[in-house]
């Protein structure tokens, strides 16, 4: 790999929805969205490769093989991002995937399978849920018509956005059935970088469990309604999230919990919330245990709300369960980060990723390199450009090795 064409190209990708503090604001389906996925398709008809674009948008990139009706080796991740993205995540693994085929061009390298770079659509779930749909869709887990149909945050439908930024496509979703998928991605955690390693096998992902509470007490006078007379939504609110925190401490291991969104209505200084809004994130890599820790919470919001007398509703906002990628294609990571002398370690994903979803229609693993201090999803992410150039040389190999498999 070139490290300048690397960076050059990744670089020329962050300037679609750059911001001013540095980072990027690509969220799916936007005129941003489509201006990089404009950008990613120029790209891939220089390479020489065949592009296709699947019914819910996602974008493949198909270099022909020797075999030409062998399953493909796919790679690839996604080009959108938060409102406060950096320029690695996801775009680093599209961009990787693009030098590699350069640089096979370039050597007059045949593989035996076709390969395909992909780019899959709304993996990060921002204007339209669930995350990681793209591919969620693509693997048979997620209806087209009712990802089609999905209502955006800000009231569009995805279906139509899809369709006015041009890239609702003709292919049937899952039509590339691949032999075999890697996603090289940045870490978006401290690990690699706080233990002095440069490539991370990941082994498995944890699972996810998304839910929304909506609490419903009584607004009343904050100076003159007596503590033990208040139906109060903000205090419920706080002490799920108290709970959840303390729920993660007691369980340890890769046990995680998080309340990320927190709403009070009417949200006025002197007056007692009448209802409130919050989500819960809990991740752990044992479904058994992330199914344990849901009916714990479950058991405390039905005593929260008989004891503070409010109301108390949940809506699932999205539930996987935990991945175990290949054991074989890690082994192939291992090798070749061992072959070019650099420091290497299995490990597990706390993110979700469009790996998680190609998990289960074909043999599917992640590399890693360090994120400096685990920053990720902030304009400040940021990985060195000596650590880009291992991951994507890994993904070569890794990628030549499954495509001249008979």
């Amino acid at each position: 790999m070139n490290e300048h064409a690397l960076l050059r190209r990744i670089a020329a990708h962050a300037e679609v929805g750059a911001t001013p503090q540095g980072g990027v604001c690509r969220i799916a389906l936007t005129d941003a969205d489509r201006d990089g996925r404009d950008l990613l398709v120029r790209w891939m008809n220089e390479l020489g490769l065949d592009v296709r674009i699947d019914q819910i948008g996602n974008i493949f990139g198909i270099r022909a093989g020797a075999q030409a009706d062998a399953a493909p080796v796919m790679m690839g991740s996604h080009i959108d991002t938060v409102a406060t993205g950096g320029r690695y995540d996801g775009c680093y693994g599209v961009m990787a995937g693009l030098e590699a085929v350069r640089v096979m061009n370039a050597g007059g390298i045949r593989t035996h399978r076709p390969i395909v770079v992909a780019a899959f659509t709304n993996e990060e779930g921002v204007r339209y849920m669930p995350d990681m749909m793209g591919s969620l869709v693509h693997a048979g887990g997620y209806p087209l018509d009712q990802a089609l149909a999905t209502i955006g945050t800000d009231g569009s439908v995805l279906g139509a956005e899809l369709a006015r930024i041009g890239y609702a496509g003709a292919m049937p979703c899952g039509a590339i059935l691949p032999h075999a998928f890697v996603e090289l991605h940045i870490e978006q955690g401290p690990v690699l970088e706080a233990e002095g390693i440069t490539i991370g096998a990941v082994q498995d992902l944890q699972g996810i469990s998304w839910q929304e509470i909506t609490i419903a007490g009584q607004s009343n006078h904050a100076g003159t309604t007596p503590m033990h007379l208040r139906r109060d939504a903000g205090y419920a609110a706080a002490a799920i999230a108290v709970f959840v925190r303390e729920l993660a401490q007691r369980y340890g291991g890769s046990q995680v919990a998080t309340v990320g969104s927190l709403q009070l209505h009417p949200n006025l200084v002197n007056v007692i919330a009448s209802r409130a809004t919050l989500t819960v994130d809990l991740r752990h890599t044992d479904e058994a245990t992330l199914q344990r820790a849901e009916a714990e919470l479950a058991g405390f919001l039905q005593a929260l709300s008989e004891r503070e007398s409010v109301s108390i509703e949940t809506r699932p906002l999205a539930r996987f369960e935990p991945v175990r990628f290949d054991p074989r294609i890690v082994g192939l990571i291992e090798q070749s980060a061992a072959r070019r002398g650099l420091s290497r370690r299995r490990m597990t994903s706390g993110a979700g990723h469009d790996a998680q979803m190609m998990a289960r229609i074909c043999p599917t693993a992640m590399v890693f390199v360090p994120s400096q201090q685990g920053i990720s999803h902030n304009p400040r992410e940021y990985t060195a450009p000596a650590d880009l150039v291992h991951g994507a040389n890994v993904l070569l190999d890794v990628l030549r090795a499954l495509a001249d498999e008979k």
